[in-house]
């Protein structure tokens, strides 16, 4: 870890998560209806395959009206400030409107047809959230995930927030989101924490099937930051309360266009954001079978990314060990925690 303490402190317990007043006011409930008429010709994500989801019409992301929730668990794997002592309360959706040939999670964001009959209601997900605050004792409430369901997690708070939940929201999203959506969560969500995947619209078009993450992925993380700015405000134990950190995944032989996300990020946005940038890829999925894929990430060809985050002038910096790889393999097929 670079530069590790940055960011300007608050009491622990000094004020209650945005979205709790804005319950109070209603105004979380009126945002909650109209994101949920969207979904009657959905428009939540950038695909808009226009399906009726109140129908149970599924479009990409293969989600219907009901939020699908894989696993649930108090992870102590995120960025330090995330998970602290007692775990990050992370929900894992199932489903995803990305297809990443190297993903991590494919056992639970690719393979819809074990999710598709799976029960769900907000009820069900208001009470993860209250167990994970109630029985774990996490620090915050962490998306995994979550562009799809957003109208489905904003009608779960309306169910949480009066029974008591108070835990900041960490939004962990591979930054394929629709602006539109992301203004109607404008203090909603308290922790912004998206990934910046790739410079290239052709690299992200073969690797993920999304044409056009470029422009989206870069529209969608400017909203993020003009709503929490780039100070990550900590409580006094050292968790984040409210901010952005942008996370970048580097790939071997520079297909994420590292050196590209990075200058852009800097220019256009902020160099006092701050950056986990990642050392943990691995040959996942079908990457396996993808010759440029096949390989995990040199020492060089990670610490050359770290070096011109520096030269941009970034000094909130995360790194990993170029061994970080071993350390986050999910098995979602396990009971419980996924990472043992």
């Amino acid at each position: 870890m670079l530069n590790p303490t940055h960011h300007r402190q608050t009491p622990s317990g000094a004020g209650a998560p945005s979205y709790v007043l804005l319950y109070a006011s209603g105004e979380l409930g009126r945002r909650g209806r109209v994101l949920l008429e969207r979904l009657e010709s959905c428009d939540i994500c950038p695909r808009a395959c226009g399906v009726d989801r109140l129908r149970d019409c599924l479009g990409f992301c293969a989600s219907p009206r009901r939020p699908l929730v894989a696993s649930a668990c108090a992870h102590r794997g995120e960025e330090p400030p995330i998970s602290g002592q007692r775990g990050s309360g992370t929900i894992f959706f199932a489903n995803c409107n990305l297809r990443c040939v190297f993903c991590q999670n494919h056992q639970i964001s690719q393979e819809s047809e074990a999710f598709t009959s799976q029960p769900g209601s907000a009820e069900v997900l208001a009470d993860i959230m209250l167990g994970l605050q109630d029985e774990h004792r996490c620090h915050n409430i962490n998306l995994v995930s979550p562009t799809h369901f957003v109208p489905q997690i904003v009608e779960a708070l309306c169910l949480a927030v009066p029974r008591g939940l108070r835990l900041p929201l960490v939004y962990n999203t591979n930054a394929y989101d629709s602006v539109d959506t992301l203004r109607l969560l404008d203090g909603v969500v308290d922790i912004y924490l998206p990934d910046i995947k790739y410079s290239s619209n052709r690299v992200a078009g073969q690797l993920s099937g999304a044409d056009g993450y470029m422009e989206v992925a870069r529209a969608a993380i400017a909203e993020m930051y003009r709503q929490v700015g780039s100070d990550l405000t900590l409580n006094d134990d050292g968790t984040v309360a409210r901010g952005l950190i942008v996370r970048h995944l580097v790939l071997p032989g520079g297909l994420a266009g590292s050196d590209d996300s990075l200058t852009w990020l800097a220019c256009s946005v902020s160099t006092g954001v701050t950056l986990s940038i990642m050392a943990q890829y691995y040959p996942a999925h079908r990457a396996l079978n993808m010759a440029v894929l096949s390989r995990r990430v040199g020492r060089q060809e990670y610490r050359a990314v770290v070096e011109k985050a520096q030269e941009l002038g970034f000094e909130h910096i995360w790194a990993q060990e170029p061994e970080a790889h071993g350390h986050y393999r999910p098995d979602f097929s396990r009971k419980g925690h996924p990472f043992e």
